[in-house]
């Protein structure tokens, strides 16, 4: 019989779970994202993300499993013994343990850890990071060794992965993720939380131009990223331009050009290091074959665009996922539980939380 893994995810603002089949793949990938729970706030506001998993990982659990159709030869014991008969062919549940928000993680973990004591099923913890690392393998087969950029609004890194669980990492952030960088500035230009979509679709209307020249960073010889320096760069800039009040925290010009031109330059800034982190890698690393983008911040058709041009010029393919596996989601969490499944390495019911 092929091996089924439920996978589930609640590490931030999204709760998700999905259902991951030997085989045929993902059969189900059900998700509520909180994105309007916290927009007011501009950001993530933890308490409200740990009570709104509480509140939906029971229904959305429950859409995965009535979403991907599975059958089994139930048995009289089964029956008796499982209130929800869509539970009976699970073999595995896979849930995301590390890292994210503690009360997030606590929701799917705890309820991750009862499924598995109440169906007698083995548990296995997911690295959030490991997860976005191998999503492009949910719709693609990538070859070994690659370059994966990992970018969204809480990571920011490049990783050499050599095989499936086998990765290194050769750069990471040292304050501030990519797209956690779009959502200040977002925030500072008073625009739409996530800062991401918005600041892109700012950017469009000013066809993709670099007009301040924000720093890069180029100088630096390592491949570890730093966003926060560009976030004060852009802040200090508009100070500069009388646009922005530091006391009073306000923005002072609230023109749409400035806005799409701030939005523009910081888009084609972010992307340039991307390209140059890369470069920078595949110098030191001839052996790669080809490179991944996956995480939120890969869903932007700009960056993807111009990474395109650069994987070309290189000669080396692009592989990133689509945008319903780039973002937060249970189907890479399910993906891992089955390759870890596959190699017998399972965690017990006294799996915890790490941040």
């Amino acid at each position: 019989m092929p091996l089924t893994i439920l996978g589930i995810e609640t590490s931030c603002d999204e709760t998700a779970a999905a259902v991951y089949q030997e085989g045929p793949g993902v059969l189900s990938s059900a998700l509520f994202s909180q994105i309007k729970l916290h927009q007011q706030y501009g950001g993530v506001v933890p308490e409200i993300a740990s009570r709104s998993h509480l509140e939906k990982i029971n229904p959305i659990i429950t859409q995965a499993l009535l979403e991907a159709k599975l059958t089994h030869t139930e048995s009289k014991k089964d029956s008796q013994e499982i209130k929800n008969p869509a539970l009976a062919p699970i073999d595995v549940i896979a849930v995301t343990n590390k890292p994210g928000l503690p009360g997030s993680l606590l929701v799917g973990v705890c309820f991750a850890k009862s499924l598995s004591w109440v169906l007698d099923k083995p548990l296995i913890g997911i690295d959030h990071l490991e997860a976005h690392i191998f999503s492009s393998f949910l719709e693609q087969q990538v070859p070994f060794p690659h370059l994966c950029l990992a970018a969204s609004g809480g990571h920011t890194a490049l990783y050499l992965v050599h095989d499936f669980g086998s990765y290194q990492i050769l750069g990471q952030t040292l304050d501030d993720a990519a797209g956690e960088a779009f959502d200040k500035i977002a925030k500072v230009l008073n625009l739409e939380y996530p800062g991401g979509p918005i600041i892109e679709k700012q950017a469009e209307q000013e066809g993709f131009k670099d007009f301040f020249s924000y720093p890069r960073g180029t100088q630096q010889s390592t491949l570890d990223f730093s966003f926060s320096g560009l976030k004060t760069a852009v802040l200090y800039d508009l100070v500069k331009r009388n646009a922005y009040d530091l006391q009073s925290k306000k923005l002072l010009n609230d023109a749409q050009e400035l806005k799409q031109q701030v939005a523009s330059s910081l888009l084609v800034c972010v992307t340039d290091i991307f390209k140059h982190k890369i470069e920078r890698a595949l110098k030191h690393y001839p052996e790669i074959k080809a490179i991944t983008f996956v995480g939120g911040v890969a869903c932007n058709r700009y960056i993807k665009t111009q990474l395109q041009e650069l994987c070309a010029k290189h000669e080396k393919p692009l592989f990133v996922p689509s945008p319903k596996y780039c973002g937060d989601n249970a189907a890479m969490v399910a993906f891992v539980g089955y390759y870890k499944a596959k190699r017998n390495q399972f965690d017990d019911l006294f799996l915890d939380i790490l941040k």
